[in-house]
């Protein structure tokens, strides 16, 4: 629909940026609306999480590129503006999960969570039986429905959790660790969250604005799950504001302070 403003043509003899002006008033009003939605949903789509199970179960689906999360060398947060020293090899963090039993019933997951991980992880605990004790984690992250099915797993078996010295526990990690009965770390560990995000869209058969509320229903639905499963294990919901506010390709790092005052870790080692 055109309005009697915009219906007016450009006069060659007007000055150039005058005859832009006018083209662009001239421009059909749905056309502008079109365009300026298709900004703001590419914008949307950017920051918020697609469940990788839901892209790959959808009919037509395709992804352009594996669901991987960020490791972003950067921080914001503790004010010396200095990262916690990471000391395990990124090519061993970017692998898929690595469940490995330790001594004294300590169970090691390392490396990336992968789509498929949580079932992993609930094999590994039904075949051990009752002989695992704690979790130790060292991990950039990854699929946030998997970390939220090990945190509630933890948390209802009544194990312990762990980030040691030099170790990750980044992006979707906390909410595993957030998970045990009590939370040890290390003030030397590396501990951060940023916003949830889509890592490939890829082709679907969904019009713009069908994936626009596709996305944006999951980013509310797992926030909101990831508050409840804090707030289940005593931990201050404010700890994920940090995540809403920092960009996927940023880290936000967890003071010492902050974490034991945020109540995500419940033993504060010196180590």
């Amino acid at each position: 629909m055109k309005t009697a403003a915009n219906a007016r043509l450009p006069s060659r003899s007007a000055p150039l940026h005058r005859r832009l002006i006018d083209r662009f008033i001239a421009t059909d009003d749905g056309a502008i609306l079109r365009v300026a939605f298709y900004a703001l949903l590419a914008g949307t789509a950017s920051v918020l999480f697609v469940d990788y199970r839901e892209l790959t179960g959808a009919e037509a689906t395709s992804l352009a590129t594996p669901l991987r999360p960020i490791l972003p060398p950067v921080q914001e947060g503790p004010v010396d503006g200095s990262m916690p020293a990471v000391t395990t090899a990124p090519e061993v963090l970017e692998q898929p999960l690595v469940i490995s039993l330790g001594s004294g019933g300590v169970l090691s997951l390392v490396g990336t969570i992968d789509p498929g991980a949580a079932e992993r992880f609930a094999a590994e605990l039904d075949a051990r039986g009752e002989y695992v004790q704690s979790v130790t984690l060292d991990s950039p992250g990854g699929s946030v429905t998997d970390a939220l099915a090990m945190g509630q797993l933890i948390h209802a078996r009544g194990l312990s959790t762990r980030v040691k010295v030099g170790a990750l526990c980044a992006s979707s990690c906390p909410i595993v660790f957030a998970g045990g009965t009590t939370r040890s770390a290390s003030a030397q560990a590396a501990i951060g969250v940023h916003q949830i995000y889509a890592a490939a869209l890829g082709e679907t058969n969904q019009t713009g604005e069908q994936l626009a509320g596709m996305v944006m229903s999951d980013a509310q639905t797992t926030t909101a799950s990831i508050i409840a499963q804090l707030t289940q294990s005593g931990i201050d919901p404010a700890l994920w504001l940090h995540a809403l506010r920092t960009p996927p390709e940023r880290m936000y790092y967890f003071t010492p302070q902050e974490l034991t005052g945020l109540k995500l870790v419940t033993d504060l080692a010196e180590d």
